[in-house]
């Protein structure tokens, strides 16, 4: 008799593992799929996963579900952010468009003028990304070496001016050169010469139209160091003497960071 007892307890030895192995195979399965279900961002399916395994696990505590995952709040605090980026982008991408079609339409303007009173030889246009930009030869404007408007000034000074008057934007009106040297009282380099000039043509637009608002504009020469042909032939050399006219935008795009209001140290540099 006392044999087949000991046989009896050795037998409910061995099998006594198996509840706590049972009990932690459970609670490694429950931890995977908590871990599981944080990673997701469908709030629904984790809220329904929380209350599955609270009414399986839950003693009488607080369950573990209650704070997995974010917060109902905070979700729509980064879908309301990203509502706020994205309608931000599409009002200054509409501004933009809205500013390209004006610059067109006073470049369409400008263009039928030239046309009309041929002077497709001194003035040009085009549109760039910094804006609108008139370029008036020096023929049109000064005498060689000088700073003093010709009388031919008055057939340009006053249309340009009307159309400045008609937008806001900023005007940058910049003086430019070729290379050949100057060296007189007045004008001791091409720096002076092109600074000069294009603050004489700034006062004279300013003069003439009283709807013009000085805080807008700026003046600035850059000498023989901004040519737009190279200076190798007198042709080229007269085309690197003028200046020009700069309405700019009031914003720029950059593909890499979307719309940017366009300041005048960015004018300035570019």
């Amino acid at each position: 008799m006392a044999k087949k007892r000991h046989k009896k307890h050795e037998e409910e030895a061995s099998e006594a593992w198996l509840l706590p192995y049972s009990d932690l195979m459970t609670l490694l399965l429950a931890l995977f799929i908590a871990l599981f279900a944080i990673s997701q961002t469908d709030q629904n399916k984790l809220q329904a996963l929380a209350q599955a395994f609270t009414a399986a696990f839950n003693t009488g505590g607080p369950s573990f579900f209650d704070q997995a995952g974010p917060s109902v709040s905070m979700q729509r605090q980064v879908m309301s952010d990203e509502d706020k980026g994205e309608d931000a982008y599409l009002q200054a991408e509409a501004a933009y468009a809205q500013e390209t079609e004006t610059l067109a339409d006073l470049q369409a303007q400008l263009d039928a003028y030239i046309q009309e009173n041929e002077l497709e030889g001194e003035l040009t246009t085009q549109l760039e990304e910094e804006g609108l930009m008139i370029r008036i030869k020096e023929r049109a404007l000064f005498p060689s070496g000088s700073a003093d408007l010709v009388p031919e000034s008055q057939r340009i000074g006053p249309i340009v001016a009307g159309l400045l008057a008609a937008v806001p934007e900023r005007v940058l009106i910049s003086g430019h050169t070729d290379t050949d040297p100057i060296n007189t009282a007045q004008f001791p380099s091409n720096w002076e010469l092109s600074s000069v000039r294009a603050m004489t043509f700034m006062k004279y637009l300013l003069e003439i139209n009283e709807n013009l608002n000085p805080a807008r504009f700026s003046a600035i020469g850059y000498g023989e160091y901004r040519p737009i042909a190279p200076n190798d032939t007198p042709e080229n050399k007269q085309k690197n003497r003028r200046v020009e006219i700069l309405i700019a935008r009031t914003l720029s795009f950059n593909p890499n960071g979307g719309y940017a209001n366009q300041t005048d140290t960015d004018l300035v540099a570019k």
